[in-house]
């Protein structure tokens, strides 16, 4: 196919350009600035001079261009700010560049949509040892510091069901952790800050596993549907941090509350296991990294 992906310089998004030329797709990556797009051509993409959040500049940008498909893997990760608001940056990329990359979609002729999403939008808070699917709710409020999260990620999946003229799949990955993310197990990457104890637990994803979903879900994932992206095992921060070595800031549960509410909800609140069977059933993916043990040991 050929490709138009936003956000192939991210984490997530530099394993997915390698993995998406490795198996013959033809890549139109959006770059914002010289430095973005020397990235890409040195993963092997051409790229397309764009801001997905400028929409007339998008699509004009893509103007006389074709593709099969669009992939949306834009975020805004950086150091955690102490509040959440709906104006916060992934929230925006979520919600409008989501609307914009679908009538860019319109514009190439695209057929094909697939959206980042997170199992995070199950809910922030304790829901036992039971392993979620996608049939469980997905982006209730809870009436916490969170809910600008699962409001966005909510809106972002409708949009792109509701779109009738591509046929969307939504990706609801785990924790990713990997190069280029806060556990990142390169020598010299910044500390890492967890929870004395260990805090909560959540499902985990490898960037290079999550990058092979996302693959197979390009040609297998069904309309209208989302698929859990996770590893098999669950774990909580500390065992991922103490798992990658280097440096650590352990932080007393008060003072991580304290400082960002948002940690405190993620962090210590938030107890969730999740099931890929879906994704095993019908993308035939599995994890290459069963746990973040063997994960981080390839590293």
């Amino acid at each position: 196919m050929r490709v138009l992906l936003a956000g192939a310089t991210g984490a997530i998004g530099r394993p997915l350009t390698r993995a998406l030329v490795r198996d013959g797709h033809e890549v139109l990556a959006l770059a914002r600035t010289d430095v973005s797009a020397a990235a890409v051509r040195a993963l092997g993409a051409a790229p397309v001079r764009a801001d997905a959040l400028d929409r007339d500049g998008l699509l004009r940008s893509l103007d006389g261009l074709a593709a099969d498909a669009v992939i949306h893997q834009l975020t805004a990760l950086k150091a955690p700010k102490r509040t959440l608001t709906a104006d916060d940056p992934s929230n925006v990329l979520r919600v409008r560049g989501t609307a914009n990359l679908l009538e860019a979609a319109g514009v190439l002729g695209a057929g094909r949509f697939l959206t980042q999403s997170l199992v995070l939008g199950y809910g922030y808070r304790d829901h036992g040892d039971r392993f979620l699917t996608e049939e469980d709710p997905f982006g209730v409020p809870g009436g916490t510091v969170a809910d600008h999260v699962m409001t966005g990620l909510l809106e972002a999946e409708g949009r792109l069901f509701a779109a009738g003229h591509v046929a969307g799949t939504a990706l609801r990955y785990g924790v990713f952790y990997g190069p280029g993310t806060w556990f990142d197990p390169t020598p010299g990457s910044r500390a890492t800050p967890v929870p004395l104890g260990g805090g909560g637990v959540v499902p985990w994803v490898h960037v290079e596993d999550a990058a092979e979903a996302t693959v197979a879900a390009l040609t297998r994932g069904r309309a209208g549907e989302a698929y859990n992206i996770v590893d098999d095992r669950p774990s909580h921060w500390g065992e991922l941090a103490a798992a990658r070595g280097g440096r650590r800031v352990l932080l007393p549960g008060w003072a991580l509350r304290l400082m960002v509410p948002y940690l405190g909800a993620l962090m210590l609140d938030t107890r969730l296991r999740v099931s890929h069977e879906k994704a095993t059933r019908e993308l035939g993916w599995t994890p290459r990294r069963p746990d973040h043990r063997s994960g981080m040991r390839a590293a």
